[in-house]
């Protein structure tokens, strides 16, 4: 028997959790983003923060019994339907390859391509902000084609730099600080995903659409160079 959903679980004493999916899916993502949007522009009485990722929402609560008021506002509409509002689209211009992506060749012959195949692909990717977190303003976006659902490494690259942009199982991470990570390096920018000195400190939101153009490393750096904001020489463009 198949579970429905949304689904709406206590975490806690304090916070609820409402469930869309048991797995990533781009529609239950969709309206995850959709429906926080729509809590944090109409309040619901007794909620005092929220939170969306891949595939749930965070509500907490003062104690009182929101239950109700959520299940009303889950049926109210379709929410993967809906637009999210003051969405950006993003260019973050990438680095692919060489010292910028030591891991592209193996990522390429795993998802069966050339390493140039493998950049013009990932390159092309218009893709959104499905959720933040790990380190402040860090974005996992997505969903890339069926043919980049890569499995995690077995192993842990002890390191890669603020910047890097990786792959797996059908998303992409862009590193907002120096880590591990168990995915492949593909590609290098120099977005900074926090600046606590910027008008947006974070600069990108869930349900932002990116796109990651191929640049050389020496454009890729003289293009961060000359951007005042740390967005690494990153374009955007408001959504309607």
């Amino acid at each position: 028997m198949s579970e429905k959903f949304p689904q709406i679980e206590p975490l806690g004493e304090g916070a609820l959790l409402v469930r869309f999916a048991p797995r990533l899916d781009d529609a239950a993502n969709r309206a995850c983003v959709s429906f926080r949007a729509a809590l944090e522009a109409e309040p619901i009485k007794g909620v005092t923060e929220t939170a969306s990722s891949l595939g749930s929402v965070l509500v907490r609560h003062d104690g009182t019994d929101v239950r109700a008021a959520l299940n009303d506002r889950l049926g109210a509409r379709d929410w993967a339907s809906v637009t999210p509002p003051q969405r950006r689209l993003w260019s973050v211009p990438c680095s692919y390859g060489g010292d910028d992506g030591p891991q592209l060749a193996e990522a390429a012959s795993m998802a069966g391509m050339t390493e140039d195949d493998a950049i013009a692909s990932l390159s092309q990717a218009r893709v959104r902000v499905l959720a933040l977190g790990f380190a402040p303003g860090m974005p996992y976006l997505g969903i890339l084609p069926e043919t980049w659902n890569l499995p995690r490494q077995t192993g842990l690259t002890p390191k890669v730099p603020e910047g890097a942009l990786v792959v797996a199982v059908r998303q992409f991470v862009m590193f907002g600080t120096e880590a591990p990570t168990g995915w492949r390096q593909v590609g290098r920018t120099l977005f900074g995903c926090f600046e606590p000195t910027r008008e947006r400190p974070i600069a990108l939101s869930p349900g932002d659409e990116v796109m990651f153009p191929s640049v050389s490393p020496s454009e890729l750096r003289a293009r961060a160079e000359a951007d005042r904001d740390r967005h690494g020489g990153a374009t955007w463009e408001v959504l309607s």
